[in-house]
C-alpha cells in the first residue's frame, strides 16, 4: 500500500533503541525513549509546543488512562478511567547519511485520533486507535541539526468502546530509512497454494517501488531459509524499473517441507533483498510458516489436512495494571497459561492487535482470527453507568466508518498477511445485535437471546443495510487477500438470515446460539457455522464435540479485562479463565479437563447451603480452600480428564469415582469437614497418572515470592513478573487473605505496577502497595537496561517478608 502508511513485519532483525542510528538499509529502529507528554489540550496548537512548561518524560509505549484515578464520573464501559486529550514530542538530531534517503516514523497503534508533526508541518490524521500507521518525514528534516516530532491525541469521547481502549501511543513507534528504490515492507506476499506433507508450492510476490525519475536495474532475490538457518530456496530476478511500481513473483516446488502446526510451529525466514552492482541496499526479513487450512461445511476444520477442532478463547488488549502498554513479556506469560489449558486457537476481539502478539502466535503455535471492526456506519451502546444500566452514550467508531473503513481493513490485512497463524479475517463483531442498532420484523417473533428493547424497533435502521456494507467489506478483504475466508462474528442470526447478510461471508461465526446450529445447518447446507462467541458451560461446548459441522468455540473470554463493567464499583469485567494477573480460576482448570490431553485433576470446594440442589455443582466456585467451620457439609467437585479419580480426606478414601458417569462428567463428593489434607488422584486404566491436594492453612506468617526471569542481558530494558502469595508458617496459602503488600526496589529497575486481579479495587495501579486477592499479588518489574544489582523487596506488615534479586549483566 502507498501513500506513506505502510506497515511492516519484519521478524529477527535488530532493534535498536534509544536515538535514531537508521542507515538506510530498511530495517526499523526503536522510536520508544525519552518523548515528553503533556496531559491536556495545548490551547495555541502545535505553535504552543514549545512554550509549554508541563512535560513529563515517558518512554513508550504509554497509556495514560491507566494512571486513573477510577472515578464514577467516567464510563463503566471503559472501566471508570478517563479520557481526554494530551501531547507527545521528540527531538532528534539529523543524519547527513539520510541524504537523497527516504525517512518514515511509523506507529504501531495509537488511541486515538492522533495527529502527527514534524518540525511543524501536519504529516496526517488517524481517527482509528488500532491500525498502524506511517508518514515520510524526508522533506521536512533538517538533516544537520535538531528535528522535533509531535503528536496529539484526541481521546476526549472516553465513553467511545464497549471495553477498555486506554489512550496514547501505547504500542511501538519507529523510524525506517529506506532507499528511494525500494520494497515497502508490508509489499511481501508469502503464499503457501498446494502443500502436502511430501512437498509445497512456495509463491512470494513482491512489489518494487522506484520513486526516482530515472529507471533503475536491480536484482531481488527471495531466500527460504528453515529453522536451522539452512537454505530451502533461493530464487532471483533481475529487473528493470520504471519510475513507479513494479511487481515481481517467484514459484517454487519445496520438498519435504516443514509444516507448521498447534504443535510444532515450524517456521521459516523469508529473506527478499535488493541489490546493484553486487550490492544489497534494501531488505525485509520476515518469519513464514509452510501450512494450508481448510473449513468444511459438513466436516468442520482442517489443519494441514488433518481435521481439527478449534478450541478457542477471546482477548482484549489490556493488562489490568499496564493498561493497554503491555510488555511483549507479559503476553508470552498469557499465552503460556491458556495452552496449557488446551487452547489452540485466539479470537483478537474486537480490534487488530500489537504486532508482536501475531509473532508470538506463530512461535507458540495458536490459530488466529483476525477482527477490524466492533461497529460499521451507526453506533452502538458503550454503557456509562453500568452494563445495561442508564442512558448509553453512542460515540464511537462509526463517526469515521465511511471515510476510512475500507482503508483501515485493507491495512490490516496488509500488515498481517503473511503470519501462519492467522486462518480467519472477520470484518465485524455482533453488527446485527438485535436493536443495537438494526432491527428487523423477524425480532417480534422466535426465540432471541440476545436483544436490545422488545421486538421490532421501527426507529432504529433496518437490518437490510448489514447486508451492501459486508459485501463492501468483504470485497476489501479479498483486494489484498483470498488465501483465507472472511467472517464475522453474529449476535442476531434469526434477523441477519432474513437479510442475506450470512450469505457474504465464507465462513459464519454464531455467538451464543448453540441451539440454532442444527436447524440452520439443515436450512443453509451451503454455509459453514462455527461458534465465534461462546459461554462456559458444558452443553456449549458439546455442541462443537458432537457435531462434526461444527469447527469451532471461542469462550468470553480466555483473559479478564478492564471495561465492559457493571455499576461502581465494578470497573472490569470478570468472565474470563484467568483473573487480570494471569492468575487460574476453577473455571480454568475446568476447561482445562474438557480440552487438555495431558493428565491433570483439580480439586476444589464450596460449602453447601439449606437452600441449593445439593446435586448441582459449579464450576466457577469449586475454589482451592480447606478452611471451614467445623461440623460444614462440604461440597468437592475434582476436574479431571482422567478415567477415573479418588478422593482421600488425610489419608482415608471417600471413594472413587468414574469421570464418564459423573453427572456433568464432574467427581464430587459431599464430605463432613475436617481440618488436615484433601487429596485427589487421577487414575488411567487403573494407574494413578496425577494428583492434587488443599490443606487446611492455619494464620497468616509469611510472603513467598515466585520470579519468571531474574537474569537479564544486554543493555535492553527486561521484564520480570513477581507473583507474591501470603502463606502460613508451613508455606499453605491463604486463599482469603487480603492484606496489603508494599514494594521497595533498589537498583536500576522500576515498578510498573500491581496487580491483584480484583476487578472492583480502586487503588492507584502506580503505587507500591496493593491489596491481595485470594492470597496473592502480581508485580510487573522492569529493568532499565544498565548493569548491577536490582533488589525487590514484598513485605505485609507483621509477616515475615520476601526479597528477589535480579541481575542485570
Amino acid at each position: 500500500m502507498k501513500n506513506n502508511h505502510y506497515l511492516f513485519l519484519l521478524i529477527g532483525m535488530l532493534l535498536l533503541p534509544g536515538l535514531v542510528r537508521a542507515k538506510g538499509n530498511g530495517k526499523p529502529v526503536l522510536f520508544n525513549s525519552a518523548w515528553g507528554f503533556h496531559k491536556g489540550d495545548i490551547s495555541t496548537g502545535i505553535s504552543g509546543i514549545a512554550a509549554e512548561k508541563q512535560w513529563k518524560t515517558v518512554d513508550l509505549p504509554h497509556d495514560w488512562s491507566i494512571e486513573g484515578p477510577f472515578s464514577n464520573e467516567w464510563a463503566s464501559a471503559t472501566g471508570y478511567l478517563p479520557g481526554g486529550i494530551g501531547w507527545y514530542k521528540k527531538t532528534f538530531n539529523g543524519n547527513a547519511a539520510w541524504k537523497g534517503k527516504q525517512v518514515y516514523i511509523y506507529f504501531d497503534g495509537v488511541y486515538k485520533n492522533s495527529e502527527v508533526w514534524i518540525n511543524g508541518h501536519s504529516l496526517g490524521k488517524r481517527p482509528n486507535g488500532f491500525i498502524p500507521f506511517q508518514y515520510e518525514l524526508s522533506k521536512y528534516l533538517n538533516l544537520n541539526g535538531k528535528n522535533t516530532i509531535a503528536v496529539k491525541v484526541d481521546h476526549s469521547e472516553f465513553a467511545d468502546s464497549r471495553w477498555y481502549t486506554g489512550s496514547g501511543i501505547y504500542r511501538n513507534v519507529y523510524v525506517i530509512v529506506k532507499d528511494p528504490v525500494h520494497i515497502d515492507p508490508w509489499d511481501v506476499a508469502f503464499t503457501t497454494p498446494d502443500v502436502s506433507a511430501g512437498k509445497a508450492t512456495v509463491k512470494v510476490k513482491v512489489s518494487v517501488t522506484n520513486s526516482n525519475a530515472a529507471e533503475a536495474n536491480v536484482l531481488v532475490k527471495a531466500n527460504l531459509l528453515d529453522a536451522k538457518g539452512k537454505l530451502a530456496t533461493a530464487l532471483q530476478k533481475q529487473i528493470k524499473i520504471k519510475p513507479g511500481v513494479h511487481e515481481v513473483e517467484f514459484e517454487q516446488l519445496l520438498s519435504s517441507p516443514q509444516l507448521w502446526d498447534t504443535e510444532k510451529a515450524n517456521l521459516y525466514k523469508l529473506q527478499v533483498s535488493l541489490s546493484r552492482n553486487g550490492k544489497a541496499f534494501d531488505e525485509i526479513t520476515q518469519s513464514v510458516g509452510i501450512r494450508s487450512i481448510r473449513f468444511d461445511k459438513d466436516k468442520g476444520f482442517f489443519l494441514n489436512d488433518k481435521s481439527t477442532k478449534l478450541k478457542g478463547v477471546c482477548i482484549h488488549d489490556d493488562a489490568g495494571a499496564l493498561g493497554v502498554a503491555v510488555p511483549e513479556e507479559v503476553w508470552v506469560r498469557r499465552l503460556k497459561i491458556l495452552k496449557d489449558a488446551g487452547v489452540n486457537s485466539l479470537r483478537l476481539s474486537h480490534n487488530p492487535h500489537a504486532d508482536y502478539l501475531y509473532d508470538l502466535c506463530d512461535k507458540m503455535g495458536f490459530l488466529v482470527m483476525d477482527e477490524a471492526f466492533d461497529e460499521w456506519e451507526v453506533g452502538k451502546n458503550k454503557w456509562v453507568a453500568g452494563w445495561n444500566v442508564g442512558t448509553p452514550s453512542k460515540n464511537g467508531y462509526h463517526e469515521y466508518f465511511k471515510e476510512w473503513a475500507d482503508r483501515d481493513i485493507a491495512d490490516m490485512v496488509l500488515r498481517s498477511r503473511n503470519h501462519p497463524s492467522i486462518i480467519m479475517w472477520s470484518i465485524g463483531n455482533e453488527i446485527d445485535y438485535p436493536n443495537d442498532p438494526y432491527t428487523h420484523e423477524v425480532l417480534n417473533t422466535g426465540r432471541n437471546p440476545q436483544i436490545y428493547g422488545k421486538g421490532y424497533l421501527p426507529d432504529h435502521p433496518p437490518a437490510s443495510e448489514l447486508t451492501p456494507i459486508a459485501k463492501q467489506l468483504v470485497k476489501a478483504v479479498k483486494a489484498v487477500d483470498t488465501t483465507r475466508p472472511v467472517t464475522a462474528a453474529l449476535a442476531g442470526v434469526v434477523m441477519s438470515n432474513e437479510v442475506g447478510y450470512p450469505e457474504a461471508l465464507d465462513v459464519v461465526g454464531y455467538n451464543y446460539q448453540e441451539y440454532r446450529y442444527p436447524e440452520d445447518h439443515k436450512k443453509y447446507p451451503n454455509r459453514i457455522i462455527y461458534g465465534s462467541e461462546n459461554g462456559m458451560a458444558q452443553q456449549a461446548w458439546n455442541a462443537v464435540d458432537s457435531n462434526e459441522y461444527i469447527p469451532a468455540q471461542y469462550l468470553w473470554t480466555g483473559i479478564d479485562y478492564l471495561g465492559e463493567a457493571g455499576k461502581w464499583p465494578q470497573r472490569s469485567n470478570g468472565a474470563g479463565l484467568v483473573d487480570l494477573a494471569g492468575f487460574k480460576k476453577p473455571e480454568y482448570f475446568y476447561r482445562q479437563s474438557l480440552w487438555s490431553d495431558k493428565p491433570m485433576v483439580y480439586v476444589g470446594a464450596r460449602a453447601i447451603t439449606s437452600t441449593e440442589d445439593r446435586g448441582i455443582w459449579s464450576h466457577r466456585t469449586a475454589e482451592p480452600v480447606w478452611n471451614w467451620q467445623p461440623g460444614s457439609k462440604i461440597k468437592v467437585d475434582c476436574f479431571t480428564n482422567c478415567q477415573e479419580a479418588e478422593l482421600f480426606l488425610n489419608g482415608k478414601s471417600l471413594g472413587k469415582q468414574s469421570r464418564n458417569t459423573a453427572r456433568g462428567q464432574v467427581p464430587s463428593w459431599q464430605v463432613d469437614y475436617e481440618a488436615g489434607e484433601l487429596v485427589v488422584k487421577g487414575y488411567n486404566n487403573g494407574i494413578e497418572v496425577c494428583s492434587n491436594s488443599i490443606k487446611t492453612a492455619g494464620d497468616a506468617w509469611q510472603l513467598k515470592t515466585l520470579a519468571d526471569n531474574t537474569s537479564f542481558k544486554g543493555n535492553a530494558k527486561g521484564l520480570s513478573q513477581i507473583e507474591v502469595y501470603i502463606t502460613d508458617k508451613d508455606g499453605n496459602p491463604l486463599f482469603n487473605a487480603t492484606d496489603e503488600v508494599t514494594v521497595s526496589l533498589t537498583g536500576p529497575a522500576k515498578l510498573l505496577g500491581l496487580e491483584s486481579g480484583s476487578t472492583s479495587s480502586h487503588e492507584n495501579y502506580q503505587a507500591n502497595q496493593h491489596k491481595a486477592l485470594h492470597g496473592r499479588l502480581l508485580a510487573y518489574v522492569q529493568t532499565t537496561g544498565k548493569p548491577g544489582k536490582v533488589q525487590v523487596q514484598f513485605s505485609a506488615g507483621s509477616l515475615k517478608s520476601s526479597t528477589v534479586t535480579l541481575t542485570v549483566k
